[in-house]
């Protein structure tokens, strides 16, 4: 009985000690704001960015062309801009990201215009990139795929 007690304070103890720790490993979810994405997403069970403790994960972002597109770098700028807009609703800026990871369906072909394109948003310091060539992407159009981790700002911005 005595060794029940010690457990059940024990457990009590760590419990009250430990809820700090657990409150801020609290993850929030961002959803899309279009009601067409947000169904999208809710059906398939994902999130356009997590915001667990000091960190921003965002999903990955597809650059898909228009039909008969010869030229990718809009498809790439409008997935960089989609990119900003998320990490703006997490609180952080592309100068907040730490690690890039892109797959390519036809990495020689696209990586220097997306290079190009990656600049114009990516600047010193930059982050970690990993550029992976693929077959094929979930989205059965797109050319590459943009994942993210960015560290997210406290409430002076530091």
């Amino acid at each position: 009985m005595r060794n029940s007690k010690i457990f059940l304070l024990l457990g009590l103890a760590s419990g009250l000690f430990a809820s700090p720790a657990l409150a801020e490993d609290a993850k929030i979810s961002l959803m899309p704001e279009g009601p067409q994405a947000l169904a999208f997403q809710n059906a398939v069970g994902f999130a356009d960015a997590v915001i667990a403790g000091d960190k921003i994960y965002l999903s990955g972002v597809v650059a898909v062309p228009a039909p008969d597109a010869t030229d990718l770098k809009p498809a790439y700028e409008q997935a960089f801009l989609r990119i900003q807009k998320t990490l703006e609703r997490a609180g952080a800026s592309w100068d907040d990201v730490v690690d890039l990871t892109t797959y390519h369906t036809d990495l020689a072909s696209q990586i220097d215009a997306f290079a190009e394109v990656k600049s114009r948003y990516i600047k010193a310091p930059f982050p970690a990139w990993t550029a992976i060539g693929i077959s094929a992407l979930y989205e059965p159009t797109g050319v590459v795929e943009i994942k993210v981790v960015a560290l997210k700002r406290d409430a002076e911005g530091e």
